[in-house]
């Protein structure tokens, strides 16, 4: 049984002042529980019941998640301005306790109402204290504030007040939309978002476009050849590129044609384009990107070299280094060699389409080619994919290589434990199956009971099943029998508890009413119980049924 909850509504949408004034009125009690409550109304201490006064209605509304009983004051009269209660009860069950929740319905209610409810749009800088508002100027009764943020919860270092929140010192992860729930129990709950926005300038990247006209990847004099460089800009409006070479100040002209933003690349993007690569423009190239109206941010500067040695990038797998043999639950690096002028970042992924890599990404960026794995467990295994991106280097079709892991894990068997349940005298068998294992080769199996070892050997495949049979149980038969299978990368066991125990009995009530009255003051108590398999092992002879004051 839940805490109930109590709000009043009006009839009518227009208000003018305290609309509950001569107004018809519904008091609405919500309480989720189990089994379904019971609502009793009170005005002061008074009960109210359906019938008994013809401006007061009690009824369950259709159509509700939860359960919900409505009050309606139908035209409000003197008497009706007063304390009202709701209590919810389960009755008896579980000694579960009642629960209420009260409203003073006056002539002065009202719902709540803002100083300023329309949103707003903010934009810091990192590091600067902002004090978010929400401030009521009406309502009772007095109303209560709760702040949100989407996504995501609210920062863990914000202060919360009587109607604001403040942030002593804003980050970048602090960005979001912040929600003030505004709610006295009047009405629906009334709500003000703010939309906050630290700047940011990070992650900058460029790549080198040869002459799309030419299937050749080389960039070559005479042809053109394309520069981008690119950024993560919040906001993305405030965002500028300066384009320079050797430290000069570039501007478009016939043969360099500049792109603050470009349309073919994803938003914060600039392009330099030269038509007709001369010897001349062979030189260092700078983007500078910044923020216009950031005060504390610095400006991201990215040099690309452009020169007769400028190349496209190869990638290969160096020799002896796939497939890589680990263990499961070690460590494993995977390698490429990437080459090119500029060498370009490496992008890792499975070959596998469905398969994300081991952090949930569809890549993984790597800067010196190789792939670090910690932990690895057999789901990862299979082929791995390195090929080269287009930031920081060549924007073209990518080179690739494939790597293959070998995870080596001990056998997955079946059962892992199992209980056996059989009479003296009777047969039994318990069997332990190999599902899989890596390697499947030289699976030693062996079979031990209480410290003893039972049998023994080595197969050469797998799918191996084991079992060890009893044709005549006894009663130094019963205890816990293990089977062990290893293979190289560890072992892996069967425990079977045998016993010729039955199964426990279970108490169960199928009946709404156990308690009878056998006659004055004395009762009987209906007591049921039910075993599982009961015909498992020897047959029950006994139930004894003990009783405690």
């Amino acid at each position: 049984l839940e805490e109930p909850r109590l709000t009043v509504h009006q009839y009518a949408a227009a208000t003018r002042q305290y609309f509950y004034a001569e107004r018809t009125v519904f008091l609405r009690c919500e309480a989720r529980s189990s089994p379904a409550a019971r609502h009793t109304w009170h005005r002061g201490a008074q009960p109210l019941q359906q019938g008994a006064d013809s401006g007061v209605d009690i009824y369950e509304p259709l159509f509700t998640h939860a359960d919900t009983n409505i009050l309606k004051l139908k035209n409000l009269r003197a008497q009706d301005y007063a304390n009202y209660t709701c209590v919810v009860s389960v009755g008896s069950v579980c000694n579960i306790p009642a629960r209420a929740a009260s409203f003073p319905l006056t002539r002065t209610t009202a719902p709540p109402v803002l100083e300023h409810p329309a949103s707003e749009q903010l934009v810091l800088e990192p590091g600067e204290r902002v004090r978010l508002r929400c401030a009521v100027i009406k309502g009772d009764p007095i109303p209560s504030v709760t702040w949100s943020r989407s996504p995501g919860g609210l920062p863990p270092t914000c202060l919360i007040g009587k109607d604001n929140l403040t942030i002593q010192s804003v980050r970048e992860s602090d960005s979001g939309t912040y929600t003030c729930l505004v709610s006295n129990g009047v009405g629906g709950a009334v709500r003000r978002a703010i939309n906050v926005t630290v700047r940011s300038l990070r992650r900058g990247r460029f790549w080198i476009t040869p002459d799309p006209y030419h299937e050749d990847d080389n960039i070559q004099i005479g042809r053109e050849v394309k520069i981008s460089c690119q950024v993560e800009a919040v906001p993305i409006e405030e965002l500028s590129f300066t384009w320079y070479r050797n430290g000069r100040m570039l501007r478009s002209s016939d043969r360099l044609l500049i792109s603050k933003s470009d349309s073919d690349f994803a938003p914060g993007t600039s392009s330099l384009d030269i038509i007709d690569l001369r010897f001349t423009d062979f030189g260092t190239y700078t983007c500078t990107a910044r923020l216009s109206r950031a005060r504390t941010l610095s400006d991201i500067s990215m040099d690309v070299n452009i020169s007769s040695s400028t190349v496209p990038p190869t990638i290969s797998v160096p020799r002896g280094r796939s497939p890589v043999v680990v263990r499961e639950g070690s460590m494993a690096d995977l390698q490429c060699i990437v080459s090119g002028k500029p060498k370009p970042v490496v992008l890792w992924s499975r070959v596998d389409q469905d398969a994300l890599m081991p952090d949930g990404a569809l890549y993984t960026e790597s800067h010196d080619g190789c792939l670090h794995l910690t932990n690895v467990t057999r789901d990862m295994a299979g082929s791995y994919r390195c090929q080269t991106g287009r930031f920081n280097g060549f924007n073209v079709s990518p080179r690739e290589a494939t790597v293959q892991l070998v995870v080596q894990y001990p056998p997955v068997v079946e059962p892992p434990t199992a209980v056996l349940r059989q009479g003296l005298g009777q047969s039994v068998s318990m069997e332990c199956r190999v599902l899989r294992a890596n390697p499947a080769r030289i699976i030693a199996y062996e079979w031990r009971f209480k410290g003893k070892v039972l049998a023994t050997s080595r197969l050469d495949s797998g799918g191996f099943l084991s079992s060890h049979r009893i044709s005549s149980l006894s009663n130094d038969d019963y205890g816990s029998y293990s089977c062990i299978l290893a293979n190289e990368a560890g072992s892996t066991s069967c425990v079977f508890t045998l016993t010729g125990r039955a199964h426990a009995p279970e108490f169960y009530y199928d009946n709404p009413s156990p308690v009878h009255l056998q006659h004055l003051w004395v009762y009987s108590y209906l007591v049921q119980w039910t075993q599982a398999e009961p015909t498992a092992v020897d047959p029950v002879t006994e139930y004894r049924l003990e009783v405690r004051q």
